[in-house]
Formats: structure tokens, sequence, C-alpha cells
């Protein structure tokens, strides 16, 4: 049975939430009730059917098929089933997910996999800022799950990371693992300034050394073997990496200090990961 289908007609003139197109919450309604479902956020939202063409009939798997960054929260609270999207989209892809999987072809808006508790978001290409990272006024970010940036990531991702695994394959911004309360960040690629800021607990891996690391980080010796190399297998058994990351003797920070931080940044010693 073919996936159900959305092909995006033309650019839409207003910002689209599209969390209500799910498997779950779609799963026993008729094309027609489809089509007749809201995704506008103006005084006059649009309908599913004013935006897209729908074809397919599995809603177990759905494909976006176009690009927007007007498509908003698409697979945001998904727990089952698979999402593909063909483009880009706007922000808070994947907020909430707590299975399945999410499959973003192009490019995401700010707060991608905000508020996640399980589950796989998958970014071919470029983040926001706040990759991961909570709402304002929410105490945690994401909370579970996978969530792999092919790309580049913008400045605070991991803000407030509590659990899961958060891999950024061509560097990020400033501010990664901002205030990380637990959980993991890799980053293969260039990381900007204050990496670990006021981080609790948590790792942060990275291929090479921190350029700009706040004074409240100190050099601690060897970092467990043991965790790195069973890390590094995960990530090539996960297909995310095809070699391993740190190397045999990677070095070590403990922080953030400025906040009795029990965290560490592990990172590859010598040449990078080519």
């Amino acid at each position: 049975m073919k996936a159900l289908t959305f092909s995006l007609l033309a650019e839409p003139e207003e910002r689209l939430d599209l969390s209500g197109l799910t498997p779950a919450l779609l799963a026993r309604l008729t094309e027609a009730q489809i089509a007749r479902l809201r995704v506008g956020t103006s005084r006059n939202p649009a309908l599913v059917g004013d935006i897209f063409k729908l074809t397919g009939k599995d809603t177990e798997s759905l494909v976006f098929d176009g690009s927007s960054s007007r498509l908003d929260r698409v697979g945001a609270g998904l727990n089952g089933g698979a999402i593909r999207v063909t483009g880009h989209v706007g922000s808070q892809a994947g907020r909430k997910m707590s299975g399945g999987s999410l499959l973003v072809e192009g490019n995401v808006g700010h707060h991608a996999g905000s508020g996640m508790a399980g589950g796989r978001l998958e970014i071919k290409g470029n983040s926001g800022d706040n990759l991961a990272g909570p709402l304002s006024g929410e105490i945690t970010g994401m909370e579970g799950g996978i969530l792999i940036v092919r790309g580049k990531a913008g400045d605070y991702a991991g803000d407030r990371l509590r659990r899961g695994t958060v891999v950024i394959l061509k560097g990020c911004g400033d501010y990664a693992g901002y205030r990380m309360i637990a959980g993991t960040i890799v980053v293969t690629g260039r990381v900007g300034a204050m990496p670990g800021y006021l981080m609790k607990r948590g790792s942060l891996l990275f291929d090479r050394p921190p350029e700009q690391l706040s004074r409240t980080f100190v050099a601690c010796g060897e970092p467990d073997i043991a965790f790195s190399g069973l890390f590094d297998r995960f990530l090539i058994n996960e297909k995310i990496l095809d070699k391993p990351l740190l190397g045999q003797k990677p070095g070590r920070y403990g922080g953030d200090n400025a906040v009795s931080g029990k965290g560490e940044i592990l990172f590859r010693r010598g040449s990078q990961m080519s």
C-alpha cells in the first residue's frame, strides 16, 4: 500500500501547524475527513485540502512532498509509524515525539526535537537554533530518543538536555550543551564558543579539542575508555558514523564548575576525524 502523501500545491500564505497530521491521529479518518482538517494558524485557517494534494492510503507511513519554512510542527507528538519530508520545514519539527521515526531531507527551523521523549528524528540538512531545547517557560528540553543532524546546527543545541542522544555531523554554533542536565551530545566539525556552559551532568563528545571553552572547566585526566569504545560502536551500529569518534586516548574536561557541575567534555586528541 502506498504511503499517504501530502503534496504541497503552492507556498502557503500563512504559517501552518501540522501537528495534527501523524499516523495515530489519521488512522481512522477517510481522505475527505483528512482534507477538511485545519492546519492554518490565521483567523481564517486553511484546510489540508487547500494546501496539499492527497494520494495514497497507508496512514502508518506519511510523506510530505514539498518544501516551505512555513510548515511548522511536522511530526509533533509522533508516537509511532514513520513520516518523511522531501524538503525544508519550519520550527518545532518532531516536538514532543515519543516514538516512531521522522526523516526530514532538507533543513529545519528552530526548536527541532524540543521536548522529544523517544523515537528517531533525522535531519539531512541543517537545523536552526535551540535544537532539542525547551520552549520559553519549560524546565527541560529533550528527554529521550535519538536526534541526528547530518548538516550544521545553530546556537544553543541541546539546551537543558535531560536524556537521549543528539548527534551533529557538520559542526554547531555557540553554547552547545548549554544548561545540560544529562544525556549525550556528539559533534563532528567545528564547535562554537562556550560548549557545556552551565552544564550539570551529561557528556559532550567532540572530534577535536574545543576552541573557546569556559574557564570553569578543568582538565581531569584520562576518560573511561570502556564508555568511549561502547559509544563508538553504538554510533557505527546506528549508521550515524562510519569510524570511531574519540580515538584511543581522548582528552577530558570536567565541569561546569560555575554550577558545581559533574559533566564532561571528551574530545579526540591530535588530528581530527576526516
